[in-house]
């Protein structure tokens, strides 16, 4: 290779990139802060090694997550150098597929063995737990199938799970799970199949079993890389390990300061100790941040230094300064997100794209109120990685309750119901229950109640299914809504169904208490009106709207808000950003406080949201949120002092306040803002709430249009407005509701 060779593949890269991109044989670790061109990285370096080193693409192993990201990588390496369509690149369980297909049979798989995917793990499970000792009768296959693919994900087969302290594992009884394991296995060989996480597991037998085997693997893997290497789990960490035992030309990258998914099995120990493992091994520091603006970066670098478990590292700033970070702090959660939702409106009138624009929270529940402060002012929203609120199974499922006990001839929602949680009625008692509604032509329900003339077994489940819904039926008529369900919560089983369910259980139940925050906060607005109401305000809040704007925009999505978890935002970036709920009790979250390394994780998860920011990030909390119903006080998390004075504390128009009351301005909520403009348009100031209306003030109202502010009365929610107005007179109008804007 040539001298201008080399250095046209070395243009557009900073001194550390390119002294990373240079590193040939031997062990290496990339830390690559967020936003600093990992990926361009890794790139230029497979270049150089095919191209100056004369390695052949066929000795390239190259590892990520995704496929898609493997892909990308491909693609791009394409234009700079050829031969590099041979390039191995993959994510760890394609490469486990590969490698089992050629040499399973040294390990017992025999030839065209199967890959079962969920749904057959599933029907699988079901089977083995028919016959389980130990096992309650309404347990879900789901905890057994986690509590297989963690052992898995941690090399663990049977014996070693038994050794495990815990009682219990994910939920179930030890005792049951290993049992259960062992027959799984035990069916999974006899059928000739693995599932997802034996991909990797027996991968590792191999390497471990048939020195003969990884050494053949070595000689056509003998340049490895591994990205994301502070998310890999035991499994993952083995693989990479046993593959370069041999020459240990092994370069990994990655970053413990965004290590967030513990949860999976990721752990931090893997990149923290890469040392310790490679003797020898160089280390190179990715530090330019081309993402962020200075005054983003001086955030992120003053809260990620409080962390011990890293290695050290900073964020420099290739950007200009940019705009202050801002904090929001509001009187509650609802005006919280009306504040994101004007400021949103502003943006967008000023040119900000929607699709520019992202929200960002610790937990799925908290994107309702988001969801329907922003439908309400006309602002298009998309959630990614997850589902709008109302369409969350565990929503779905609680209103169906609702639905069924309002209406009995909902079939729909009496077969979704019916075993959430299991009651012992099983799919041929439902069968036999249905054959004869249809044949009387009675509604299903009914058949439930006429159950000891129909059934030989299982009558009494079916009538003590019915007398539930009768109960609620009858709650319906005295209770308002958010007791109604509350009521159900209690008294279904449907609670205990999701303690059982471990990470995924609770965070549905986080959901669940959110839903009784809208029922309660939608009655306090809706005075007088029933739970049906509710379920048809609620059908208008699902995902039905989007469906149909997708297909009229020809299956085109809208320009849209983004909103997403802090876990579903890594490796993504947004021009303007907002996290929300930077509260005690949310981020960091209650539930990590007890766990080691918890306190650590959240702050690395914040670490996450704050540099997704490329020009603009504004940082929320509410002084009161509900849980359960009730009002609780809210605490600005412990992070926030952690920033210093890297942020400046705003107020509801977005201005900056002074030193001297920072840190104990209350403000109130605003007013819902108007629709999203049109960029032309010359929409007149909105008024927010902590604004003192004086009489004589001239102001329109959407339906009334012009007219006179004659007296203010009250204060915050309760604040009352008398208006003039042209058309229809005087009018008495809630100023939280009154949508008026200033002439």
């Amino acid at each position: 290779m040539s001298s201008d060779s080399r250095t046209h593949l070395l243009e557009g890269l900073n001194p550390n990139q390119a002294a990373a991109a240079q590193h040939v044989t031997g062990p290496a670790l990339v830390l690559a802060g967020a936003g600093a061109g990992k990926t361009k990285t890794l790139i230029y370096r497979i270049a150089l090694l095919i191209a100056e080193h004369g390695v052949h693409p066929n000795e390239i192993l190259a590892v990520t997550f995704t496929n898609k990201a493997a892909a990308e990588m491909r693609e791009r390496a394409s234009h700079l150098v050829t031969g590099a369509s041979d390039l191995w690149m993959s994510t760890f369980h394609s490469a486990g597929v590969r490698i089992l297909r050629a040499y399973g049979e040294r390990i017992g798989l025999q030839k065209g063995f199967l890959i079962y995917d969920d749904d057959d793990q599933l029907d699988l499970l079901k089977e083995i737990m028919q016959n389980l000792p130990g096992l309650p009768q309404d347990a879900n296959p789901r905890y057994l199938r986690a509590a297989i693919d963690r052992a898995k994900s941690n090399l663990w087969g049977p014996e070693e799970v038994n050794t495990q302290g815990e009682a219990r594992i994910a939920g179930l009884p030890k005792a049951s799970v290993v049992e259960g394991y062992r027959r799984y296995q035990a069916r999974l060989r006899s059928a000739n199949a693995i599932d997802f996480s034996d991909l990797l597991s027996e991968t590792v037998r191999l390497f471990r079993e048939d020195p003969e085997a990884l050494e053949r693997i070595q000689r056509r893997t003998r340049f490895i890389q591994i990205d994301e290497y502070q998310d890999t789990n035991t499994a993952q960490y083995e693989f990479a390990k046993l593959l370069a035992s041999s020459e240990k030309n092994i370069v990994c990258i990655g970053d413990p300061d965004q290590s967030i998914y513990r949860f999976r099995g990721a752990d931090i120990r893997n990149i923290l100790d890469f040392q310790k493992d490679y003797q020898g091994a160089q280390i190179y520091k990715l530090e330019h941040n081309y993402r962020s603006s200075a005054k983003v970066l001086r955030a992120a670098n003053l809260l990620i230094e409080h962390n011990t478990e890293r290695l050290e590292k900073i964020l420099r700033p290739v950007k200009a300064e940019g705009e202050d970070v801002a904090f929001y702090r509001a009187f509650d959660h609802r005006g919280e997100a009306d504040y994101i939702a004007q400021s949103i409106t502003a943006a967008h009138h000023k040119g900000r794209k929607l699709e520019q624009i992202a929200i960002l929270y610790r937990t799925n529940a908290q994107s309702r109120v988001l969801e329907e402060v922003l439908r309400r002012n006309n602002i298009a929203a998309k959630i990614i990685g997850g589902v709008g609120f109302y369409d969350r199974r565990e929503i779905k499922d609680m209103l169906a309750y609702v639905r069924l006990a309002l209406n009995p001839r909902d079939e729909v929602a009496l077969k979704r119901i019916v075993g959430r949680p299991r009651r012992g009625i099983g799919d041929s008692a439902l069968q036999k229950l249905s054959e004869w509604a249809k044949a009387n032509k009675q509604p299903l329900l009914t058949a439930f109640a006429q159950s000891e003339s129909i059934l030989e077994r299982g009558a009494a489940k079916a009538r003590e299914f019915y007398d539930l819904i009768a109960n609620y039926a009858e709650a319906c008529e005295l209770y308002d809504p958010q007791h109604v369900v509350k009521l159900i919560l209690d008294s279904s089983g449907y609670i205990a169904m999701l303690q059982a369910e471990g990470t995924e259980g609770k965070q549905r139940l986080e959901n669940l208490d959110e839903l009784l925050v809208a029922l309660t906060e939608w009655s306090k607005e809706n005075e007088g009106a029933g739970i049906l109401d509710f379920l048809d305000e609620a059908s208008l809040l699902s995902s039905v709207d989007d469906a149909r704007t997708k297909r009229e925009n020809g299956g085109v999505p809208e320009e849209a808000v983004v909103l997403m978890t802090l876990h579903n935002a890594k490796g993504l970036e947004f021009p303007e950003v907002y996290v929300v709920g930077v509260e005690e009790g949310l981020l960091p979250s209650r539930n990590s406080l007890a766990e080691q390394g918890g306190l650590e994780e959240e702050r690395r998860l914040f670490y996450v949201g704050i540099t997704r920011a490329m020009e603009k990030l504004t940082l929320t909390a509410a002084e009161n949120r509900m849980e359960y119903g009730k009002t609780r006080s809210s605490e600005d998390s412990r992070f926030l002092s952690e920033l210093g004075d890297s942020y400046t504390q705003v107020n509801a128009y977005g201005e900056a306040l002074t030193k001297s009351s920072r840190g104990t301005h209350r403000d109130y909520r605003p007013t819902a803002p108007a629709p999203v403009p049109n960029q032309n348009s010359n929409q007149k100031e909105k008024i927010p709430l902590e604004s003192e209306f004086k009489g004589g003030e001239k102001v329109s109202h959407p339906k009334f249009g012009a007219g006179t502010v004659l007296a203010v009365s009250g204060f915050a929610d309760k604040q009352q407005l008398i208006v003039a107005f042209d058309s229809v007179g005087n009018r008495t109008l809630l100023t939280k509701f009154a949508n008026l804007t200033r002439l």
